[in-house]
């Protein structure tokens, strides 16, 4: 740990510690908009859950290609605010070696165990375990297909994030902006790698035509054009729409990873998108913000899984468990009563028996054995 943290300069590590602090700030306001509760419903019923941390995780963060530095932020530090008591990381070599930003960020995340180990062999270690590493209960982190798929094939054995898929970003626009802004966040993405979709949502054909020759010229200068350019010719995509409303419609369709949205409306699109991964509203924010620095989670659904979840969160290290108590012999008789008639109309006598021991002993209701509690007015 020591000889990654001496090959790091002051600044870097300040780099390193200032992200963590927002992705924590973040994480920790999230945190505390999950209170416990506890309830009577009803005169000596009392009901209520607990929100309980996942007593052990397993963080993937990538860095076989990059170094996925903020990946730990996301994973590691979030799992720290969310109160796990066991987090475990793991990260390939990157060119033959340990990264130092990133062990130092899975370090400074709050990491108990890291591991210099890669691929589904590191999946597999952290969920089914080895000599030396204790198994988890739970997976997070992105990955490639190979990862992604060692996580689909052990999800329920322990939990997971999410599946991920490749990396998507779709920009929304108008004449408020222009074509260089388009593209330079369309091809941001698109580097990540070569089945990245990028795709323009726009009621501007002329803004449309400039951002195409725009991304002509980047990819003429942007170092990373040979996995941009791939990208951009088998997953990009231009779509001109006559309305915002259409625009809504073809965005809430694709449900995108990220969606930058510029336009004079962006609040009116925050109100009214419902499947994505993570907004980027207005021009002064944009998607690498939230994949580095900003505090948002960059670990978010792809594949229009964002029609039914949201991505990587301190809730999601959090599992949320319902308890009661009956606290008055009357409200035992009380729901004794209603439950063995319910129990009953289903045809489950063992359960209806359940509830008739406690109407007997707490209620002295003589109910015959296996039959419903009788109707309180038949009872008088």
């Amino acid at each position: 740990m020591q000889q990654s943290l001496a090959q790091l300069s002051d600044r870097e590590i300040a780099d390193i510690k200032f992200a963590q602090e927002q992705v924590r700030n973040f994480a920790q306001a999230q945190r505390d908009t999950m209170l416990d509760l506890e309830i009577e419903t009803l005169p000596g019923v009392i009901l209520g859950h607990k929100n309980i941390p996942v007593q052990s995780v397993g963080c993937y963060v990538p860095g076989g290609k990059f170094p996925m530095v903020a990946s730990a932020h996301m994973s590691v530090a979030t799992a720290s605010v969310a109160g796990v008591p066991r987090i475990i990381a793991c990260t390939p070599p990157f060119q033959g070696k340990p990264n130092p930003a990133v062990i130092a960020a899975m370090h400074f995340g709050g990491a108990h165990e890291i591991y210099v180990l890669g691929g589904i062999q590191a999946i597999g270690a952290m969920a089914i375990g080895t000599e030396t590493i204790e198994p988890v209960h739970m997976l997070v982190g992105p990955g490639n297909a190979f990862v992604a798929e060692a996580k689909r094939q052990l999800f329920g054995r322990v939990g997971i994030d999410l599946f991920a898929g490749p990396t998507e970003t779709m920009v929304i626009a108008d004449e408020t902006v222009d074509a260089e802004l388009c593209a330079t966040d369309l091809l941001g993405q698109a580097e990540h790698g070569y089945n990245s979709p990028a795709v323009l949502v726009t009621n501007s054909i002329a803004l449309a035509e400039a951002t195409l020759k725009e991304i002509d010229r980047l990819l003429e200068i942007i170092p990373t054009a040979g996995t941009a350019k791939v990208s951009w010719a088998d997953y990009g995509e231009v779509i001109v729409c006559d309305t915002y409303e259409e625009m809504l419609d073809v965005a809430n369709d694709i449900a995108s990873e990220h969606v930058q949205v510029m336009t004079d409306c962006d609040d009116w699109f925050l109100e009214n998108m419902h499947s994505y991964g993570a907004l980027f509203l207005g021009p002064r924010t944009n998607v690498a913000n939230g994949d580095k620095v900003i505090g948002t989670n960059h670990t978010l659904p792809t594949k229009k899984a964002g029609r039914y979840t949201g991505g990587l969160w301190v809730g999601k290290f959090l599992k949320t468990h319902s308890y009661q108590k009956v606290t008055t012999d009357a409200a035992a008789t009380l729901i004794g009563e209603y439950g063995s008639r319910l129990c009953m109309l289903e045809g489950f006598v063992g359960h209806a028996e359940q509830c008739n021991i406690r109407v007997r002993r707490y209620g002295g209701i003589n109910v015959p054995y296996g039959e419903a509690a009788p109707y309180r007015e038949a009872a008088e």
